[in-house]
């Protein structure tokens, strides 16, 4: 049975397959339908959205089931056409990849700007552009729905990705960019598909007199660094840790010091810091948080990307993900939030997710208070992490400041795909000098962290 691709412009698809649950909250379809609903994605917030559909196309006579006709019959898109096209064949579900129509860059966190400027030189729009991604949301993750049953494999990523050179053909797109991808999909990916490195070779031979071939369209990787605390304490085979301060005995003496310090001065300032979950968090929280969430964007003067009408709506569909840290002055009066979501550390089948995560997404503050960031971003959600069992705590994107607090460097990937072949070799060469720096940036950040010598883990070249 081969793979086909059918480009759809609305979440019907959801209802045409049972879909395998995603590795984190912000692909869970609750999720999308808040930003959706909210006017986060769509035409009008720069967000447009086309659903690449993979399936499986069988004949009637190989499906054995004569009812698969009349089913495939009722698959259409959003202008309510057959979606498969194909007669005397059933359709079957495999995977989707979200593709946003873009003409700007926000919300995005993997930066592509210097390459903007390039076609400007030329003359050339770069705009519009193709990104796959959860919107505003700098977090490592799956970035295809897959249906139950199936397994990440290149078969889908070729077909999802001709998918994509089918939109950017018809709207003109320069580029596509994948972004926070895992690395099962890099890697995958990367088999699947010409890189850089094909590129480097050709040219190289090129430049050694053989006869020019063309330069078939690869795909290109980048990769980043973002800080990820884990719940593993080495002096105890990798265990969770039993406390917060069973993990401050894991780093140097002087970072021990430093650490507690910086609670001892939130405590000072007469505030103290309290954590609800789920339906504990109520309307009134709700509406505090998103006081001190404009704050955050308003002293930058912009506007934030979310409504609180999103997070409303996150806390009625998905209230199981949903962590709320708060600290209140003297008064009982709530001065900052931090909104986390966090996976289930118990998985679909009983079984303990070893890779159960906490996520510190949203922050914000009514005024400038002493090491009160640290406290509620961090600590807090290092003391909720262990709390809960999870595995791990991913703080957001940027920041060396998390480093010396316990947060280890690890490796981002992001995909891309340049569709005018003047500009292939030179981002192709950025793309591989990109990577070689950061391989080098982690390394010199690895060596800065704060661990004592029989807690430093061992540092991993691929992550």
């Amino acid at each position: 049975m081969s793979l086909e691709y059918a480009l759809i412009n609305d979440t019907s698809w959801q209802n045409q397959a049972d879909w395998q649950t995603p590795d984190t909250p912000f692909m869970s379809f609750a999720f999308w339908q808040a930003l959706a609903d909210t006017g986060a994605i769509g035409e009008q917030a720069g967000w447009l959205p086309i659903f690449i559909l993979v399936h499986r196309v069988a004949d009637y006579a190989d499906s054995g089931d004569s009812n698969d006709k009349e089913d495939s019959n009722d698959k259409e898109d959003s202008n309510g056409n057959a979606i498969d096209g194909i007669e005397g064949s059933a359709l079957h579900p495999v995977a989707v990849l979200p593709v946003f129509i873009k003409g700007h860059h926000r919300g995005e966190f993997v930066f592509d700007h210097a390459w903007a400027e390039a076609y400007a030189r030329y003359g050339i729009d770069y705009y519009p552009r193709l990104v796959s991604s959860v919107p505003y949301t700098p977090i490592t993750g799956q970035r295809l729905w897959l249906a139950t049953g199936e397994t990440l494999n290149e078969d889908i990523i070729k077909t999802a990705i001709a998918g994509v050179d089918d939109i950017a053909q018809q709207v003109g797109a320069s580029s596509w960019h994948g972004l926070f991808v895992t690395p099962e999909l890099a890697s995958v990916a990367t088999a699947a598909l010409p890189t850089d490195i094909d590129i480097e070779q050709t040219l190289a031979a090129q430049d050694n007199g053989l006869e020019p071939t063309e330069i078939e369209m690869p795909i290109l990787e980048r990769q980043g660094c973002q800080f990820l605390w884990q719940n593993k304490d080495l002096l105890q085979d990798s265990q969770p840790f039993a406390d917060f301060d069973a993990f401050l005995m894991t780093l140097k003496a002087k970072k021990r010091k430093t650490i507690r310090a910086e609670r001892r001065k939130v405590a000072e300032q007469n505030i103290s810091c309290q954590r609800k979950c789920g339906a504990d968090i109520t309307d009134a929280d709700w509406k505090a948080f998103y006081h001190c969430y404009v704050m955050t964007y308003a002293v930058r003067g912009q506007q934030p990307y979310l409504t609180i009408d999103f997070f409303m709506a996150l806390a009625q569909s998905m209230p199981e993900h949903l962590m709320l840290a708060q600290a209140l002055n003297d008064n009982g009066e709530i001065i900052a939030s931090s909104l986390f979501l966090y996976d289930n550390a118990d998985s679909d089948n009983g079984d303990v997710d070893e890779n159960a995560t906490l996520y510190g997404r949203y922050w914000g503050a009514l005024g400038e208070y002493d090491s009160l960031h640290f406290e509620l971003c961090y600590y807090q959600g290092i003391e909720f992490a262990i709390e809960q069992g999870l595995t791990y705590f991913d703080p957001g994107t940027q920041g060396e400041h998390k480093l010396i607090r316990g947060f280890i460097p690890t490796t981002t990937h992001s995909l891309h795909r340049i569709y005018d072949p003047r500009f292939v070799p030179a981002i192709a060469d950025f793309c591989r000098k990109d990577r070689e720096h950061m391989a080098q940036y982690r390394q010199q950040a690895f060596e800065a962290l704060p661990f004592n010598a029989d807690n430093m883990p061992e540092f991993d070249t691929n992550h």
